[in-house]
């Protein structure tokens, strides 16, 4: 059962009283008409009632330029309220908006228009070049930030709108079975696909999180993460409007951090690397803390929220003194850092995306902020297992959430079925077809166990196994996400070893994190390709890839590593717009760099982790070899 059948049969069971998307959001809307919605650090704020007027007068507009039921309305913002205008009234109208990453290039944009089909493209002044020169010939380019050339502005889209428009009807056509958004795979092996999910899906997915957040307008969540990320779709666009929650919008995620103190979010979702980062500021404040006995107390105080939260968490013995000292310890030290965090107000926390490490999990539990951990795909809208506060199954990614069936096949293969399951990739049935299995299960393209107690642990991603030459297979993403939660320098790892006697690495620094550090030690600002040949940098790293190594079997340990002076960033052809790795591009222009990795004598510029000795300095500008 597939479909409609499947949602209606689901939502039944639930007695849940809405069936697509508009129907949710006009029911929230009514619930707290004055409340805030949506809003920008220092700048406009939207009621829930104003909020409901631009999405009338929007989804007249789009009505007045022929906008269909089934029509496809590209988007490409950054992260700002109109975004969440103009997505609601293009679901209002029945169409469905999609969202375009904000880095993709010319070529990308036109591929993904192409398969979308849309007419229309909704986007901000910044991205009009890009868009031009695509090549792709949209009836109207709509820009939300002004009036330029050839394009039309959101207000003159807003008076375009017929008089006679009947709003009430248009939304209430709209059906469970309806696509709301096509989510665009970031390409990690291809072609980028486009998801098809239905308000349906959207919906399921919804129920089977409230369960583990039941939200309302009291709520408070920052959008960070690009639109076209199924996460921030999920947990800030169709859960605000689901639920009620107050949504801040973060144009520049590098801010985000900056912005909760104002916002004191109670719902915050982050990938690793976030978690990773405010654990290296949080340590970068206690090691800068001039006073001895401060520093000491704030030791101490960590130390006693990690035993508490161990004692919690694992169900071991605690000894009598320790709640009692807990207490002292939030009130001298916990309390004034997640204060001044801004997450003093958190009451659900989740980590996804890519795996987090136990002493993460470990760390900010004894701060007194539960993370909880997270698995899905954009094929299943989202979510498909979580950990729990009652049960953080460290290692594990949880159990399914309500209305998600997991298996493992023959291979280790995780596939997932239930109402939230996409109706398959756009325009492309043959791909669809070998995404789904007897008994429409989704074959995930992850390699996992399952506990006894239910807990799925993700071993890696079945398309990134390495065979070496002994005929072990490895998973690299271990020790890639060991070594990175090792040392927040570190930007990426990408780990080599098919058909090799043994596993190296190419490491790039964070360029973020290694301006920090610089400034930590009082260094002035210099790029990348400078700060890498500070003293110790290397030693840093070599101890993080010791690190990581401790943690995996010796055949998964990294012997030998290149550490490049520059980093991989958003737009450059190493890395999807998620920020995952493309391997075979980075094995493709790196192909020099890994043959050295494996020479003897020891290539320039290779580290062997074995070796105790002073760190040679890494090659001036081992740069990708691009095809000509």
């Amino acid at each position: 059962m597939r479909g409609r059948e499947r949602f209606f049969a689901f939502q039944h069971s639930l007695g849940y009283p809405v069936y697509t998307l508009p129907e949710a959001f006009q029911a929230t809307q009514s619930v707290r008409p004055e409340a805030i919605a949506l809003r920008v650090s220092g700048c406009k704020e939207y009621s829930w009632r104003e909020y409901a007027r631009e999405v009338r007068r929007i989804t007249a507009g789009l009505a007045a330029l022929d906008i269909r039921f089934g029509d496809t309305v590209g988007i490409m913002l950054t992260n700002r309220p109109e975004f969440h205008l103009v997505d609601t009234a293009a679901l209002h109208v029945g169409a469905t908006p999609f969202s375009i990453y904000n880095t993709l290039p010319p070529a990308q944009i036109a591929y993904i228009c192409a398969n979308a089909g849309n007419r229309i493209m909704i986007t901000e002044q910044q991205f009009l070049p890009r868009l031009l020169q695509s090549g792709v010939a949209f009836d109207h380019i709509i820009c939300v930030d002004g009036l330029s050339p050839g394009v039309m502005s959101l207000a003159q889209l807003v008076s375009m709108s017929a008089p006679d428009f009947d709003f009430e009807a248009r939304w209430r056509e709209v059906r469970p079975d309806d696509l709301a958004t096509i989510s665009y795979t970031s390409g990690t092996t291809g072609p980028p696909k486009g998801v098809e999910l239905t308000h349906g899906n959207i919906l399921a997915q919804l129920v089977g999180l409230g369960e583990h957040l039941p939200a309302d307008h009291g709520d408070r969540i920052v959008s960070y993460l690009p639109a076209a990320h199924i996460a921030d779709r999920i947990t800030a666009h169709y859960a605000g409007m689901v639920r009620g929650i107050q949504v801040t919008s973060v144009a520049d995620p590098h801010l985000m951090a900056a912005v909760l103190p104002e916002v004191r979010p109670t719902v915050l979702f982050g990938v690793p690397r976030v978690w990773q980062k405010a654990r290296a500021a949080i340590e970068s404040r206690i090691d800068a803390e001039p006073s001895h006995a401060r520093k000491a107390l704030a030791v101490w105080a960590f130390e006693i929220g990690r035993r508490a939260a161990d004692a919690e968490t694992r169900r071991v013995p605690r000894y009598r003194r320790l709640p009692v000292r807990r207490r002292i310890a939030d009130a001298l030290v916990l309390s004034r850092v997640r204060r001044q965090l801004g997450m003093d107000s958190i009451r659900f926390a989740a980590s996804g995306a890519a795996p987090v490490s136990a002493d993460l999990l470990a760390y900010f539990a004894g701060l007194g902020i539960r993370l909880t951990q997270v698995w899905g795909l954009s094929e299943a809208a989202g979510v498909s297992t979580t950990t729990t506060l009652d049960d953080p199954a460290f290692g594990s990614v949880g159990r399914p959430v309500h209305g998600t069936e997991i298996a493992l096949a023959a291979d280790g293969e995780i596939m997932v079925r239930g109402p939230m399951v996409m109706l398959g990739y756009h325009r492309d049935p043959e791909t669809t077809a070998r995404a789904f299995r007897a008994g429409n299960w989704l074959a995930t393209g992850d390699l996992g166990t399952v506990d006894a107690a239910g807990n799925l642990f993700v071993v890696g991603r079945k398309s990134e196994m390495i065979i070496n030459d002994a005929g072990k297979n490895i998973a690299p993403s271990a020790i890639e996400n060991a070594i990175k939660a090792a040392s927040f320098l570190i930007g990426h790892v990408m780990v080599i070893g098919e058909a090799r006697p043994y596993l190296t690495a190419l490491i790039t620094l964070d360029p973020d994190a290694i301006a920090a550090d610089a400034a930590a030690a009082g260094v002035l600002a210099a790029d990348i390709d400078i700060l890498v040949h500070r003293p110790g940098i290397r030693e840093k790293v070599v101890a993080a890839v010791r690190d990581g190594n401790a943690t995996v079997s010796r055949p998964e340990q990294v012997k030998r590593f290149i550490l490049l002076d520059h980093a991989w960033t958003p737009g450059d052809e190493e890395l999807t717009p998620k920020m995952s790795l493309r391997r075979y591009v980075v094995e493709r222009n790196y192909a020099a760099a890994i043959e050295s990795l494996y020479a003897n004598p020891l290539a320039p510029g290779v580290v062997d982790v074995a070796v105790r000795q002073s760190m040679p300095s890494p090659p001036r500008r081992v740069r990708r070899h691009k095809r000509r």
